[in-house]
């Protein structure tokens, strides 16, 4: 039989009556909260010796705890069933655009690193152009001309590569996916 290292012991005898009160107040429940507590204890008893090793255990066992409290709550959460009369899912065909999807990371791949990282934060995390500045050290106006140039290459190497066509008002029309290399 396994002794129950002191570590845990001494973290947990100075953290549970917090985690307690924690869940109490989550639950409105005293029991299911101690409960939910013991869960917690018997996965920190699982780290065995590792638990030493937790550089923080009280933010470790508030993440445990939280953790359960979530599974709990989510295994609780009512599910309806499905009305049989949904519509079935449109197998509509993707937009040449929507489709063009395949083909943009790989592009992406190939341009250069600051290209990369002022489409990636900009463009597709959706930051604001200020922080590409801050991040790069440049003033807005240079941030803002580095995405238009980046920009500008990643349009060109799409349709260089991927050979993108546009119709008349200059909307992409149709595209050749490019083989994976």
């Amino acid at each position: 039989m396994h002794r129950t290292p002191p570590c845990l012991l001494n973290a947990w005898s100075r953290h549970a009556p917090e985690l307690k009160r924690y869940l109490d107040h989550r639950l409105g429940d005293v029991d299911e909260a101690a409960d939910l507590l013991q869960d917690a204890f018997i996965k920190a008893l699982r780290l065995g010796r590792g638990f030493c090793g937790v550089r923080n255990p009280r933010a470790w066992l508030f993440q445990v705890v939280r953790n359960t409290l979530t599974d709990r709550l989510r295994a609780q959460r009512e599910h309806l069933p499905l009305s049989e009369d949904l519509p079935a899912p449109s197998n509509t065909p993707l937009s040449p655009l929507d489709r063009l999807t395949e083909c943009l990371p790989r592009v992406l791949a190939e341009l250069s690193e600051a290209d990369r990282l002022a489409l990636t934060l900009c463009d597709i995390e959706g930051q604001p152009q200020q922080a590409l500045a801050d991040r790069l050290g440049l003033s807005l106006p240079g941030a803002k001309s580095r995405l238009q140039r980046a920009r500008t290459r990643l349009q060109r190497r799409l349709i260089e590569v991927c050979q993108v066509r546009f119709d008349e008002q200059g909307h992409v029309c149709c595209f050749t996916p490019r083989d994976i290399e």
